[in-house]
């Protein structure tokens, strides 16, 4: 398991998947019970599941703009690591990744940015930078705000936490990174179509393996940052917002 991929790079959490925050005296939840996975599964599936699903439900029939309703639950997450004996918020934080990480995410960036802008201009050449160019006020608001009120909930709940919470639950990279992908991209149903939850997915599965193999919040971040500010300046942001304005907007 974890032991084959493990590098000096990484820190010992024992035997299974964790965070960089999970702290020595929590792998001797490595080998769970029944009655705890049981219980870790009911989590995951109220957390993962039902959590979407109610905020579709404040979105689209109480109106709720979703920048409002996505810092209470980055709080509610982290109130929750910070509470937890066998989590550490200062350990995660201070992973910062390797240059040789960053390299790699500039570097896969470029090229999937390439494919991306690409695919736009083919597939639909009217929407290829359309923001940007008719609405240039809302996509810079977009573009500064969205690291604070979108990413950083969105990692801690989709990484930090479902890695220190539930990385026990899998026995192998794969079947980890496809679980937390699943999860990422159902997460992002509430936007009503096929592109935001395959789009989702995809790069879920890049974020997934990249956290996996760093353990480094900030490595992901700021790949999720990139990718999101991508995604709103070459022309798919479309498919990314629910309709609600935002009264601050």
């Amino acid at each position: 398991m974890i032991a084959s991929i493990a590098s000096k790079d990484l820190p010992a959490h024992g035997e299974y998947f964790a965070a960089a925050g999970t702290l020595g005296n929590n792998v001797g939840n490595a080998n769970p019970s029944e009655v705890r996975r049981l219980q870790l599964w009911t989590e995951f599936g109220l957390i993962y599941v039902g959590l979407p699903l109610l905020m579709r439900i404040a979105v689209f029939d109480y109106r709720v703009p979703l920048f409002y309703a996505l810092p209470p639950v980055l709080l509610g997450f982290i109130a929750f690591l910070y509470f937890d004996r066998s989590f550490s918020l200062r350990k995660e934080l201070e992973r910062w990744p390797s240059a040789a990480t960053l390299v790699s995410i500039l570097a896969t960036f470029a090229i999937g940015s390439v494919a991306v802008g690409l695919a736009v201009s083919v597939v639909m050449p009217d929407r290829l930078f359309a923001l940007a160019a008719e609405r240039p006020g809302l996509w810079l608001k977009i573009m500064v705000l969205y690291p604070f009120t979108s990413v950083l909930a969105q990692e801690f709940a989709y990484r930090v936490f479902f890695f220190h919470r539930y990385g026990v639950l899998f026995g192998s990279r794969a079947s980890l990174i496809v679980a937390n992908a699943l999860a990422f991209g159902f997460g992002h149903i509430l936007f009503r179509n096929w592109i935001a939850v395959g789009g989702t997915f995809v790069v879920g599965l890049l974020l997934a393996w990249r956290y996996e193999r760093t353990r480094s919040f900030w490595a992901v971040y700021t790949e999720h940052t990139l990718w999101g500010w991508l995604v709103f300046t070459i022309g798919l942001g479309v498919y990314f917002f629910t309709g609600v304005k935002n009264p601050a907007w």
